[in-house]
């Protein structure tokens, strides 16, 4: 079964008294485009979290982030005043030097200088901590994935909807075909005898209108047309990461479907391409969301 390069997952796991959350997303890209944001706490995982990311999604747009939220009250930065008496004393010695005037507002200015804020000491985590971090990035993975299964399951079907569609109307030309010919016989020979008013051989007229008629021919089309179609069903079942494969095979639909236009020299087979190609255009849309 196919999956889409579309998902969505988030893992929230509680640990003492914080609680992690991991939550990642995807979105259509040629190849694996991955962005990350971990909090400082956790940075030390990253390049783990970018192995497993890539082992697990291989393609995609992907956005990651991974944070944490405390239950403890909210702890303000503490204002170190003596480093803020400092500044201000500073500063009023150097107005009376050069005659500058003093700041209208001393707390935004004085509070931007270094070392006004006192720094507070960053706890490490422990290997528990981090551990339940990684956790909960394979639970936003996994349902990441599941989330990618399910909608894939939505394009399966509407593929092959599509593709029966193009089936029946690939079976819809055939009865035109024969017509087709008629038209063209009659055509010519009416151009022979009433507007060049010519005599030929009738033999003769019957080799090369052969050889014109064989040109015109689309039964390789409709064969190939019709492996083709087969083919995508059959890599469709084959399992995931088969959206590239599907693409070329798109591709090679839309050259028949093409080539048939071009021949059917008949108006009726000539819409019936114009629906193929509607339905194939679907499917070619549609299939830049396909691991």
């Amino acid at each position: 079964m196919i999956l889409s390069m579309t998902g969505y997952g988030k893992a929230t796991i509680a640990f003492q008294n914080k609680k992690i959350t991991a939550e990642i997303k995807s979105l259509n890209s040629k190849s694996l485009d991955l962005s990350t944001k971990i909090c400082q706490l956790y940075r030390e995982k990253e390049m783990e979290i970018r192995s497993l990311i890539g082992s697990e999604l291989q393609r995609g747009k992907v956005d990651f982030s991974l944070y944490f939220e405390t239950d403890d009250p909210v702890k303000t930065q503490p204002i170190n005043a003596q480093v803020f008496q400092g500044y201000v004393n500073q500063i009023k010695e150097l107005s009376q030097q050069t005659g500058l005037e003093l700041p209208s507002d001393w707390f935004s200015t004085v509070l931007r200088l270094p070392d006004v804020l006192t720094r507070t000491e960053v706890i490490e985590p422990s290997q528990e901590e981090l551990e339940v971090a990684m956790e909960a990035t394979r639970q936003a993975i996994a349902g990441l994935i599941a989330f990618r299964r399910q909608e894939g399951q939505g394009l399966y079907r509407m593929f092959a909807e599509k593709i029966s569609n193009i089936k029946a109307l690939l079976a819809s030309i055939e009865p035109f075909e024969k017509e087709r010919i008629e038209k063209i016989k009659a055509r010519i020979k009416d151009s022979l005898n009433q507007e060049l008013g010519v005599n030929y051989d009738a033999n003769r007229f019957e080799q090369e209108l052969i050889y014109y008629i064989e040109k015109l021919d689309i039964n390789e089309e409709k064969q190939r047309l019709s492996n083709h179609l087969k083919y995508f069903m059959e890599t469709m079942d084959n399992g995931e990461g088969q959206g590239k494969k599907l693409g070329f095979i798109a591709q090679e639909m839309g050259r028949e479907i093409n080539t048939t236009g071009s021949k059917s020299n008949h108006s009726e087979m000539q819409n019936i391409v114009v629906q193929m190609k509607d339905q194939l255009e679907q499917i070619k849309e549609q299939v830049l969301n396909v691991m």
